[in-house]
């Protein structure tokens, strides 16, 4: 078997589903699924396809600050219908300031989740135990994630997703930032609300079993995928509850009790 052509083949498979994001993201415009390319459950092409959209966007100049866990909350899985957890990759022009508004136009068909993100004290490469974690996890700070996926009509399975680097788009952290080793996070509940009305409600376990353990699951993920978590690196750890959709002209306000609250707006 001559399996220089197979590989040959995967990796124009790879390259055309990463052009196909990569396009879709700079019209911005939706997409067909990628799974066509690389298949259902291929989480190591899909892997490869985020690198490959990583690369493109540091020689564009874009800067990486941290990384992101999508799909720990059950009740997000099953919105999107997967059964996993995935990870992304945070760029620097993805954070807006608290309280800001995202101008109409910008993204495709955003929806909104609550968690609790992490800015870390120490890089989280060797070990990784969980006192390791918590020590590492440094500041821990309210954050809405706005997620956006440039496959058409969110019509993703785990491939799709962690291939568009887990649906990211935008994210905002709140105030204020809480010492990680003071805090018992599995208790904490989080309530996200849309003009005053509340639209997603979750608590700490409700994120793997905790935020420190999803932090943990990150860490592996990333140093196995040669892009190890470091120290200043920003975490968001996983939705707390339900994503929401984004409405024109609303404001949403997350609040996690012992920790903080964040706002953003949607013209």
């Amino acid at each position: 078997m001559d399996t220089r052509g197979i590989m040959s083949l995967t990796h124009v498979r790879l390259r055309e589903a990463a052009s196909r994001l990569i396009a879709a993201a700079d019209a911005p415009r939706q997409c067909e699924p990628v799974r066509d390319l690389l298949g259902d459950n291929d989480i190591a092409a899909a892997y490869a396809v985020q690198n490959l959209i990583t690369e493109d966007a540091v020689m564009r100049g874009r800067t990486i600050v941290g990384h992101k866990i999508g799909l720990t909350s059950p009740a997000v899985q099953r919105q999107l219908g997967v059964n996993q957890p995935d990870s992304g990759v945070l760029f620097a022009d993805m954070r807006i300031e608290n309280g800001s508004c995202v101008p109409a136009g910008r993204l495709l068909q955003p929806k909104v989740e609550a968690e609790i993100a992490f800015i870390l004290s120490d890089d989280l490469i060797d070990d990784l135990c969980d006192d390791a974690v918590r020590a590492a996890a440094g500041v821990a700070v309210p954050a809405i994630e706005i997620v956006d996926s440039r496959i058409r009509d969110w019509k993703i399975s785990i491939v799709d997703t962690i291939a568009d680097n887990g649906s990211s788009a935008l994210f905002v952290l709140g105030d204020p930032q809480n010492p990680a080793a003071d805090i018992d996070f599995v208790s904490r509940t989080m309530q996200l609300t849309e003009d005053g009305a509340t639209i997603s409600q979750g608590c700490g376990a409700d994120c793997l079993g905790s935020p420190l353990i999803a932090l943990q699951w990150l860490a592996r993920t990333a140093r196995d995928n040669g892009s190890p978590l470091r120290a200043g690196h920003i975490v968001l750890s996983g939705a707390l509850g339900p994503m929401a959709p984004a409405r024109s002209g609303s404001t949403y306000v997350a609040t996690i009790d012992g920790i903080g609250s964040v706002r953003v707006s949607f013209a």
